[in-house]
């Protein structure tokens, strides 16, 4: 095949790649680039693809991100689309560099937890452009980072670009659940650790926080808090409604509830946590003086209590359990035989698991409810503060957000990240995603994305993994 034929192969490859966004898009596209057009095209793709954990098919977005690499030029030896179940997908991709230095990885899950049509004032399974903001299932969580990984790979392959080292992109399914099923991440990691390993991976996890619309601060999440889950069981004898008694295995369960519902557990800072308030003092002007105070040697229980109020501060303090689940009873007319309810711990890492369950026990104070763990608790240690990385994302946050600073952050959450740094690859959750700190619906209704945010982080990734990646 000659130069010239091999170049008009290319064109129309290019070409087919990014029709389907431009046909896709329509007037909402008006005023962006040909590259954002792109982008946008990509991300609507994938947050159409109902991709609920259980019922939703991941396999489908796999395949379709698959297909935008393919028609963009790579050869299907450096795209991998993995079933390990049926609707269960999994996607490997790689850039090829010049192999001076070890690949990044790039990461982000593709399924998403459950939305009902009746709870959302739009099809959350359709991307909804409104009042600036992009809305959709997934649209922050985390179907903005696969598609910007996706979008920017195929920028680089357009470009011509030869990095320093390989850029491998993994889209993963099951995150949602913690890869409770080993269909995911450990999955890839137990069957193709050759085709994710890396130096070091990128991850959700770290945004832009934005107060009154002005970027506050950029996250780096280093670690994050152990997700661990626990049933509360009461049993009875039950018997006829019509001759109640105070033993009622309900109302028992109710009581140790509230008892748990009015606990905290003790302020632990950790090294990541301690810097996180430290330089966020510098930034929140209205809560600077209660988090100098509980920096202090001696902190004060006020300006704890204080801080304890807003649900961010309070989850990056202590360790915090919550009921999320509750379910009783079997007939109208019949006492109820069986009580139970779902708790859901977040543990700060370093904390022992078995001390968890155990106040639980203690602070429920009924010997008749009884307290077990649903699931297997994942411990990671935290990635260290890589200076190229840091120093990477202080210099380039500063043209995108100058008075942003860039703040250490351990997720409340819990990410698959966990896996990767158990596996030997130090994980960092930073997506450049700019949101209103006081505003994430990230699992909840009417889940959302600024307009504008959109298209300055997946510019802003796009020239971060270039800078991490070095070569030309």
């Amino acid at each position: 095949m000659s130069q010239k034929t091999r170049n008009m192969v290319r064109t129309l490859q290019l070409a087919a790649a990014f029709a389907p966004v431009l046909l896709a898009t329509g007037a909402s596209a008006e005023g962006l680039t040909e590259q954002q057009q792109f982008a946008r095209g990509i991300y609507q793709e994938l947050v159409e693809i109902n991709t609920t954990t259980a019922t939703g098919d991941t396999q489908k977005a796999a395949e379709a991100m698959g297909a935008r690499l393919r028609a963009a030029g790579f050869p299907e030896a450096d795209v991998h689309v993995f079933s390990p179940a049926p609707h269960k997908g999994n996607l490997v991709a790689r850039l090829h560099g010049s192999g001076a230095r070890k690949p990044i990885l790039l990461v982000a899950h593709i399924d998403v937890v459950p939305a009902l049509r009746e709870d959302w004032s739009v099809d959350p399974f359709k991307l909804t452009e409104q009042d600036g903001y992009f809305y959709g299932r997934g649209s922050s969580d985390d179907k903005y980072m696969a598609s910007a990984f996706i979008t920017n790979l195929i920028r680089y392959k357009k470009e011509g670009y030869n990095p320093d080292r390989d850029i491998i992109v993994a889209l993963e399914t099951d995150e949602e659940i913690l890869d409770s099923n080993a269909l995911g991440m450990q999955w890839l990691i137990k069957n193709h650790r050759d085709l994710i390993d890396a130096e070091f991976a990128l991850n959700e996890g770290g945004g832009v926080g934005l107060k009154n619309g002005k970027a506050i601060r950029n996250s780096v999440q280093t670690s994050e808090k152990v997700s661990v889950g626990y049933q509360l069981t009461v049993k009875d004898r039950g018997g006829h409604s019509s001759l109640p008694r105070k033993d009622n295995a309900i109302y028992r369960l109710a009581e140790g509830l509230v008892r748990l519902s009015n606990y905290s557990f003790p302020m632990n800072l950790n090294e990541t946590t301690r810097i996180y308030f430290t330089k966020t003092a510098d930034v929140d002007k209205s809560h600077a003086d209660d988090i100098k105070a509980i920096l202090a040697p001696q902190p004060d229980p006020a300006a704890l209590a204080r801080l304890s109020e807003s649900p961010g501060y309070n989850a990056q303090l202590r360790t915090t359990c919550v009921a999320t689940m509750l379910e009783g009873g079997h007939a109208i007319n019949a006492l109820p035989q069986l009580a139970t309810a779902k708790v859901n711990c977040r543990i700060l890492p370093g904390e022992p698991v078995d001390g968890v369950q155990a106040t639980i026990e203690r602070v429920l104070a009924d010997k008749q409810i009884e307290v077990t763990p649903t699931g297997k608790a994942v411990l990671s240690p935290p990635s260290p503060l890589n200076e190229e990385i840091m120093g990477s994302i202080e210099k380039l946050s500063k043209e995108f957000w100058p008075d942003a600073a860039i703040v250490p952050v351990m997720s409340t959450g819990a990410t698959d990240g966990s896996y990767l740094r158990n596996a030997g690859i130090p994980t960092y959750g930073h997506s450049g995603l700019g949101a209103d700190v006081d505003d994430n619906r990230n699992h909840g209704k009417d889940e959302r994305v600024l307009v504008k945010s959109f298209y300055e982080g997946e510019e802003y990734l796009y020239r971060l993994v270039k800078m991490l990646a070095g070569g030309k």
